[in-house]
This record gives C-alpha cells, sequence and structure tokens, in this order.
C-alpha cells in the first residue's frame, strides 16, 4: 500500500471519539459517508491559516489552526498523525494527531535552519524527515526527528546540493528521492533568490539510514536556471518531476521529466500550446499508480496537465483558476485552487467556504473495500 494511504474503515475506526467531537454534526455524517480523505493546508477570508481534512466531495470535515502559512503535509498510518510544514522560509511544522484532543505539537526548526516545506516519514513511523536550508552555508540538509521522542531533531545529513524541496521515501523503504532545486535563499533576504546566475539544480538519492549519496542526477549546463522542485512516483517506480524555469521570461524550456531506475534523467517535450499554458511553472505532481497517469500542476498558468506514464503522451488538460493541489483518486485526481475551489476527479467543482487552499493536497485514505 502507499505510505500515505490508508483504508477508510481503519481511518475511521482509529480516528476516535477526540477526531469526532471536534467535528460539527454535518461533517461527521460527511465523513462517515466518505470514500477518501485529503489534508491540506488553507487561508481564511480574514487571513488566518489552517490545515484541515476534505471529503472527496470537497466538504471540509476538520481543522486546526496554524501560526502561519502552510504547505505540503506528510501522513504516518500506523499512529495516525500527520505534519504539515511551514511555507518556506517557515521555522515551524505542526503534528496533528487524529486520536487526541490536545491541540497540535509544534516542531521548531533548529538554530541555523529553516524548513522547506517537505518531509517524509520512515516505513515504520519512528522518524520524520524534513528538508532544510543550512542557510549561513547555503547547504541543503535532511533534518532527522525522533517521532518516538516528541519529535527531538536527533540528527541531520546533507541533502546533495541546495535549496532541497519535496523529497519522497522511494518502496524499498531505505531510499530518499530529492529535489535540490539550486537556489540559495537566506532569511536575512526574506525569499529573495541569491544565486539565480550560478544555480545547479539536481534530484538526488540518499541512503536514509546513513545519509550516503546513492545517486545524483543533474540537468544539461545549458538547463541551470531549471529549479527541479516536485515529484511523485508512478507504478513502475519511475520518479516524475516538475520544474519552474528562473531564467527569461521569453525562454520555454521543458518542465517535466521522469528519472526511470538506473536510467539518467530524461526530459519530456511536450507540445507547444501545452508547455505554454505551464508558463515556467509545475506547482505540483501526483502520479496515479492504478490508472498509469501522471498529473502537472501550474498556478501561474491556470493549468494542469495529465500525461500517460508509460509514453508520455497527454491524456488531458485543462484551465483552471489557480490551480496548485493534486492528489490521486481511484479514478482520477483531486484537485485544489488558490481560489478557494476542489475539483473532483469526475470533473465536478466545489467552492469551499470562506477559505483558499495551499499549493499541495495529499491523499490520506481509500475506498473501503
Amino acid at each position: 500500500m502507499h505510505p500515505r494511504l490508508i483504508d477508510r474503515r481503519d481511518f475511521l475506526r482509529g480516528a476516535g471519539i477526540a477526531f469526532a467531537a471536534a467535528m460539527t454534526p454535518r461533517a461527521l455524517h460527511a465523513t462517515a459517508a466518505t470514500d477518501a480523505v485529503y489534508a491540506t493546508a488553507f487561508q481564511k477570508r480574514d487571513g488566518a491559516y489552517g490545515v484541515g481534512l476534505l471529503s472527496e466531495r470537497g466538504e471540509l470535515l476538520f481543522q486546526t489552526t496554524l501560526p502561519d502559512r502552510g504547505h505540503d503535509i506528510c501522513f504516518e498510518p500506523l499512529s495516525r498523525r500527520y505534519v504539515v510544514f511551514a511555507r518556506q522560509p517557515g521555522t515551524f511544522a505542526a503534528v496533528i494527531d487524529l486520536d487526541s484532543r490536545n491541540p497540535p505539537l509544534t516542531i521548531t526548526s533548529a538554530p541555523g535552519r529553516h524548513f522547506y516545506g517537505h518531509g517524509v516519514f520512515s516505513p515504520d513511523g519512528t522518524l520524520l524527515y524534513a528538508t532544510e536550508n543550512d542557510f549561513d552555508n547555503a547547504r541543503g540538509v535532511v533534518g532527522i526527528y525522533d517521532a518516538r521522542a516528541g519529535f527531538a531533531r536527533v540528527d541531520e545529513f546533507d541533502s546533495g546540493g541546495i535549496g532541497p524541496h519535496e523529497m519522497l521515501l522511494l518502496d524499498d523503504g531505505v531510499t530518499l528521492a530529492i529535489a535540490n532545486g539550486g537556489i540559495e535563499t537566506h532569511p536575512d533576504f526574506g525569499r529573495a533568490k541569491l544565486n539565480l546566475a550560478t544555480m545547479k539544480p539536481s534530484l538526488v538519492l540518499i541512503d536514509r539510514r546513513d545519509g550516503k549519496c546513492i545517486a545524483r542526477h543533474e540537468l544539461p549546463p545549458e538547463l541551470h536556471q531549471l529549479s527541479i522542485r516536485h515529484m511523485d512516483i508512478d507504478g513502475s517506480g519511475t520518479l516524475w518531476f516538475g520544474c519552474q524555469f528562473e531564467g527569461a521570461e521569453m525562454d520555454h524550456p521543458p518542465l517535466i521529466g521522469r528519472a526511470r531506475p538506473g536510467d539518467r534523467l530524461t526530459l519530456i517535450d511536450l507540445p507547444d500550446h501545452a508547455l505554454g499554458s505551464l508558463r515556467n511553472y509545475v506547482g505540483s505532481v501526483a502520479a496515479n499508480r492504478e490508472a498509469g497517469s501522471v498529473a502537472f500542476t501550474s498556478p501561474q498558468g491556470d493549468s494542469a496537465i495529465v500525461l500517460d506514464a508509460a509514453s508520455g503522451a497527454i491524456l488531458s488538460q485543462r484551465n483552471l483558476k489557480e490551480v496548485c493541489g493534486v492528489a490521486a483518486d481511484a479514478t482520477g485526481f483531486m484537485m485544489t485552487t488558490g481560489a478557494g475551489a476542489v475539483i473532483q476527479p469526475d470533473g465536478g467543482a466545489r467552492t469551499a467556504d470562506g477559505i483558499v487552499f495551499d499549493n499541495h493536497i495529499a491523499h490520506i485514505a481509500v475506498t473501503a473495500k
């Protein structure tokens, strides 16, 4: 089973009284009827930030306040906890326990470090790995946190590049895939990009047990400003990635690529109209292992593109205002937008009441069988 997913019956049974007590009767009814549960960060219309759970129909089932803007979420099915990371250069991550009435546990980044918005759990749920910035040394690191000891930070290792963003655990349970975007930042300069002329993005495979580099992939020198940012893994084990171009606006390099096991990176040549619709920016990537497809979203281009994972051919393309969050569903993809819309796999849409969604959405429960 995919590490982000649990059976719906187990999710509802395990969530327990505390989870149910925090929900309105309407939300509780929706939870009992839902076939899927998704987690996402959001912002309320009044400016407050939060993280919540959605049904596949876009109903908000549960929500918790965050101190600032959230980014991605990783879920640990054994303990039924999920972690939402602050948007870079954020210094907090919030751990939400579905079995507890206690407020979220806050992880604070170590001195000289900040989070890059993504992380993963070890297969047994005992360790949390987070992409971080050693900003004074312009070095990407992976922070390691002990989930059995209040998420105390116990170690770190080099990410193999500058600006690590999304990180995935491969199906072997050992190998971490890290997208080093190549962009140097420092909190003294906010989100300013300090090294655009000398960027060196990479996709690195690292053994999580000792931090040793297994493989390193780099783009050709002429594409050194193509920042590798987001990834997912399809049913064949192929790693798909999406990029954000930091070069001249009139240039349109390929933005989507894949790395098959034991092979080099390959960039996908999209038709001009499809590539142009992304406006040099891929905001999120999701692979649907059952359907054999991969989705790429661009909030800059108001575009969502779905490719066939085997051939790389375009299966569909939609114009969706500020679309970014995307997660695989049994029949397709669930998407969320910065305009507050939830786009269901069947193409239906629902507008959330009083909230707008952040960049990512995680599918954390599947249809009961």
